[in-house]
């Protein structure tokens, strides 16, 4: 079952006139339904302006009844910057698979040692690509331990650095800050001196005129930029103080 307020992805299988019946592609096809009212931000006439059977939609799950094993989605309630990044999240899914099964196949493993060396590196990593993406930038030395059989580790590494490209990411934000104190001012220099991006990242900050300040971020990849981001605002929150207003809005995603 998926999560309150998870993203996921979904297939209209048949719309009726008051929603849509969809499958849950990532939940084994299980069965979901959006209402007319969660298709659209205004009034529908028609639902078939906006939905067409076989359509693939991302959605955002709001109501979960798992006593009834009932999955209510909205596709209205679903960002563009939340979709987008839910598609490349997926697509990086597929492709992971894809490599990794490459790899299997080349190593000639069994399907039961493939899943033992699959749940290794999800361990060790937290998710597949990102697996992946650190055999490709570090051969080797990134499944030291790990076990793997010799034929599988070698397999991966030749087709990860062949495959995958060290992608980065640019995100940028339009930072607004106000404070009320007597050194105003030297607040929020102090706030801004003290702020650092990790070293996968190079963060710059540029004065737009009182108070406005755009936050440049350059990072290996969209989810790890946007954590950072809220952590930088987060930080800029707690070291400003009570007396001084932070306020911050994304400005435009680019590959």
């Amino acid at each position: 079952m998926p999560e309150q307020d998870e993203l996921v992805l979904a297939t209209i299988k048949k719309i009726m006139p008051y929603g849509a019946f969809c499958s849950l592609d990532e939940y084994q096809n299980r069965e979901a339904f959006v209402h007319i009212s969660e298709v659209a931000p205004r009034w529908i006439k028609n639902i078939h302006e906006f939905l067409h059977e076989g359509e693939h939609v991302v959605a955002k799950v709001y109501n979960l009844l798992l006593e009834k094993n009932q999955i209510d989605l909205s596709l209205k309630r679903v960002t563009p910057s939340e979709k987008k990044l839910k598609l490349e999240m997926v697509k990086r899914t597929r492709r992971a698979e894809k490599l990794f099964e490459v790899s299997v196949s080349e190593a000639k493993l069994s399907p039961v040692e493939a899943l033992v060396a699959r749940k290794k590196l999800v361990t060790k990593y937290g998710d597949l690509f990102d697996a992946l993406e650190e055999i490709s930038a570090s051969g080797d030395e990134a499944l030291k331990d790990l076990k793997l059989d010799r034929g599988l580790a070698k397999a991966l590494v030749t087709i990860c650095q062949k495959s995958i490209k060290q992608a980065k990411a640019k995100l940028k934000g339009l930072l607004k800050m106000q404070s009320y104190e007597a050194n105003g001012i030297e607040v929020i220099k102090k706030a801004l001196g003290a702020l650092s991006a990790p070293d996968t990242c190079q963060m710059t900050i540029t004065y737009l005129g009182a108070p406005r300040y755009q936050i440049d971020l350059v990072a290996p990849d969209f989810k790890t930029g946007e954590k950072v981001l809220d952590e930088i605002v987060g930080s800029l929150e707690s070291k400003a103080g009570k007396n001084t207003s932070v306020s911050f809005e994304r400005i435009k995603e680019e590959n």
